[in-house]
């Protein structure tokens, strides 16, 4: 039977795991300029965090049990659990890979849209440079 301590470990590595597979589907569709489902991206992300927040509060208690309990964890549990620490290790330095990728894509969005807007704005002053002339005024002065 496996410790307590390792299964919560290996039920984070399981959130880590949703997490990287979420922000791993999404980055496809933000390097293909489709931002469309960016709020319901960051709302499930929220929510896995919420579970891994749960989860680690949970391996808290649980080596704090072990601590007061005065017994040294066993060999075996010692190994598992340095196995699922590292397994742990690879999904959040994969996730902070993939949030900078993340994060490259939708500031280049912004800077695009930004750009756009300067180009409408320029455009309009341009184009108000042309004003149509106020022929009732011309009519006014004639008569």
């Amino acid at each position: 039977m496996k410790h307590r301590l390792i299964t919560l470990v290996y039920e984070k590595n399981h959130y880590l795991e949703k997490f990287y597979s979420l922000n791993e589907k999404e980055l496809v569709n933000f390097l293909a300029g489709n931002f469309e489902n960016l709020e319901g991206f960051y709302q499930n992300r929220e929510q896995i965090l919420e579970m891994i927040r749960y989860v680690d509060l949970q391996i808290e208690k649980s080596h704090h049990d072990v601590i007061r309990s005065g017994n040294d964890l066993q060999d075996v549990i010692k190994r598992d659990l340095k196995n699922a620490m590292k397994i742990k290790d690879e999904y959040v330095e994969r996730i902070i890979h993939q949030d900078l990728d993340v994060l490259s894509c939708i500031d280049k969005a912004k800077t695009e849209i930004i750009r756009e807007l300067q180009s409408l704005k320029k455009g309009k002053k341009a184009v108000s440079g042309y004003k149509m002339p106020d022929f009732e005024k011309n009519l006014d002065e004639e008569a």
